[in-house]
Formats: C-alpha cells, sequence, structure tokens
C-alpha cells in the first residue's frame, strides 16, 4: 500500500479526467436537447435509458462494481436530462404556466365563505385577512365552500390546511385536488382554545366535551388529564358551542374561542387549554381563477409518481438542480388506489423565474401528473 498523499494524488488526476470527460457529456447533452425541441420529441427516453444501463454493466462481473456503475450512470443520465430540460426553457420550448400575475388580492367588492358559523376560527381568519366588512357567508362543510368557488357563486373561501400542533389538514389537500381552484393567499391565526359550558357549569360535572378533531387533537394533554370526559368530534368548534347551547344540559362542554363563547352566551370555565400555548394554523384563500400576486414567494404543486424505486428522489432532484428550496412535502393516499400516494410540495419562488418553470416542467415531464396549486405569500 503506498502513502496516503500519494493515492490521493492518484485520485485527483483521475478525477480531473471524469471532470473533463463530464464537461464533454454535458457538451453533448446540448446538441441532443436541440435536436429533440426540434422534432418535439420527449426529453426521457426510458427505452434508451434502460439499454444504456445494460450496455454499461453487462461486461462487469463484480456485483458491488456493477451495482455502483449502474448507480452511476443512472445519475449521470438524470444530470443530463436536467441539463436538456434548462436548455428548452432557454429556447422557450416549455409548456405555458396558465396563470396571471396581479398586482394584489381585491379585498373589496367581493364575496368570501367560509366553513362554520359566525365565532370559528375560519371566521376570524376571514376577517383577519380581509377585514370585516367584506361581504361573507358561511357554508356547512370545506367541500361546499369549494364548491361556491367552482362554480363562481363566491370569489374567495377560507380554509384551513395546517396546524403548528395537528399538522396537516387532510382532507383540504384532497379538495386541492378534486376541485380546480387556485391557492393565492395564505393568513396565520393564533389559536387559543377555552374550555366552554353553560351558566352555572362546573369542570367537576363535566361528561363530554365536544369540538372538531383538531380541536380535541391540540388539548390532547388537558382532556387527558379528565379520563372521564366522552369526546365528541363535530364539523367546526363554534358548531360544537352551539350544540351545548341547545343541548342545555350543565354537563356537556365545547373546546373553541373566546369570542364563539361569546357569541352563543356560553361561560368560560378555563382558557388557554390547548397543549401549545404557540399554537398557529395556517389558512389558505382560495380563488377560482388561476391567479399570482408578483412579488409571490411561496409555490404548492401536488404530483403523482410511478410506484418504482427512486423515483421520489429523480422528482425532488429538480429542486436542488435548479436551486429551489423545498420547505415542506406531504403525502396523501390516493382515492381508489392502494399503496399509491400524492405527494405535495411547498418551495419557495415565483412562477415568472426561469429557475421555477424549468422545474415545473420536468417534473410535469417526468411525473404521472402535476398540479401547481398555487403561488401565493407576501403581503396583500
Amino acid at each position: 500500500m503506498g502513502d496516503l498523499s500519494e493515492i490521493r494524488r492518484e485520485l485527483d488526476d483521475i478525477d480531473g479526467q471524469i471532470v473533463e470527460l463530464f464537461r464533454k457529456r454535458i457538451a453533448l447533452n446540448r446538441s441532443v436537447a436541440e435536436y429533440k425541441a426540434e422534432r418535439n420529441m420527449q426529453i426521457q427516453d426510458k427505452k434508451r435509458e434502460k439499454e444504456k444501463l445494460s450496455a454499461v454493466t453487462s461486461g462487469i462481473q463484480e456485483p458491488f462494481l456493477r451495482h455502483a456503475v449502474k448507480d452511476l450512470f443512472v445519475q449521470i443520465m438524470a444530470i443530463g436530462r436536467r441539463y436538456q430540460y434548462r436548455i428548452l426553457t432557454e429556447m422557450g420550448k416549455e409548456d405555458p404556466i396558465t396563470f396571471e400575475a396581479i398586482d394584489h388580492i381585491p379585498v373589496s367588492k367581493i364575496r368570501v365563505v367560509y366553513q362554520g358559523v359566525p365565532g370559528a376560527y375560519s371566521n376570524a381568519a376571514l376577517v383577519q385577512f380581509f377585514g370585516k366588512d367584506v361581504a361573507h357567508a358561511p357554508v356547512v362543510t370545506w367541500s361546499d365552500a369549494m364548491a361556491e368557488v367552482s362554480q363562481g357563486k363566491a370569489d374567495y373561501a377560507v380554509l384551513p390546511i395546517e396546524n403548528s400542533t395537528a399538522g396537516m389538514v387532510g382532507d383540504v389537500y384532497d379538495l386541492l385536488m378534486e376541485y380546480d381552484n387556485t391557492i393565492v393567499a395564505e393568513t396565520y391565526l393564533k389559536v387559543e382554545h377555552c374550555l366552554l359550558g353553560l351558566a352555572g357549569a362546573s369542570i367537576e360535572k363535566i361528561q363530554t366535551v365536544y369540538s372538531h378533531p383538531q380541536g380535541l387533537m391540540q388539548c390532547g394533554r388537558y382532556l387527558d388529564s379528565h379520563k372521564n370526559w366522552k369526546r365528541i368530534g363535530e364539523n367546526n368548534t363554534a358548531v360544537s358551542a352551539r350544540k351545548v347551547v341547545e343541548m342545555g344540559d350543565p354537563t356537556q362542554a365545547a373546546i373553541a374561542s373566546r369570542s364563539a363563547g361569546e357569541l352563543c352566551g356560553l361561560t368560560i370555565l378555563e382558557e388557554g387549554i390547548n397543549d401549545n400555548k404557540k399554537n398557529v394554523t395556517r389558512f389558505i384563500i382560495v380563488s377560482k381563477r388561476k391567479q399570482y400576486k408578483k412579488d409571490a414567494r411561496k409555490i404548492s404543486i401536488c404530483f403523482e409518481i410511478p410506484h418504482e424505486s427512486g423515483s421520489l428522489y429523480q422528482i425532488l432532484a429538480h429542486f436542488i438542480f435548479n436551486d429551489l428550496n423545498m420547505t415542506k412535502i406531504e403525502s396523501r393516499p390516493i382515492p381508489g388506489r392502494n399503496w399509491e400516494y400524492r405527494f405535495y410540495v411547498d418551495f419557495e419562488g415565483n412562477l415568472s423565474e426561469p429557475a421555477v418553470r424549468n422545474a415545473l416542467m420536468a417534473i410535469e415531464k417526468e411525473s404521472n401528473h402535476l398540479r401547481i396549486l398555487g403561488n401565493y405569500g407576501g403581503a396583500v
């Protein structure tokens, strides 16, 4: 065995040769991209890639080296594809993004819907974003809110998408794929849950607590300290408060906001019962129009991928190649297709930027399905 410094000099020499050969290979990828663009050919040719992997590994007997060479060429060809997509973007050959850039989100002469009743957190988020004077109305379900917007009966809907304690609101993620609406803005609302009861009620006599399942989850530790209480989920925290009023039973209580209690005439039995005292819910504002603010800095997308080894890695690599910062990834089961998932990704950027357009084109070409859910973020 030679001296380590000598071994490293040999490695450096080989690496230099690899870099020079790779530079030549990348240059040829430009020619390939231009050829394919002129003939409207797809960038990814899976049959050709399979043949290439078979060719470069066919004469290798050692299992480790054969696997390593295959992995190396998978990456080399992937990098080549990403470069070819960039060339197409430079040539203006990418698919058009049918979103309109606007200066601001209108907050007057509009109609906004939210799920629940007055006093619900969605109502508070609506007022926080649009102001108290905007024309607004409640609907029964999140699906109803999306339908009102999709059918043009409302300009916007306000929906909870994520909570800092309970995580994603999965049903809302599913609705983003069910309806062709677009996220145009977001707002963050601090959540402070209260235990609400009838006048004269006491904590010692409570037997049943109503709230939205997320509300029950966010107050898990508090409820665990009252193990004899029955927990019942409702459509909305404010609906839960109204239910307690309608039943008129002092053994029943609701977990909801202070404002919901005040609107219903309930007494606060205990306040600030949520586990996380810095609990925040992120709400999205959706529109039928495919628009984004010119200064928007967050993009949300959803994609489906082949059920194959490495497919998710290859998709996410397009963010790295284009220097885009991915800030969130979630997965949801695809209805009717066991063990297959949709992936929801948030990343920083604006739809007007070449790097963003390049990444989206590549993901659209290499995934089974891509939806741009919205480009938003920033001040109203």
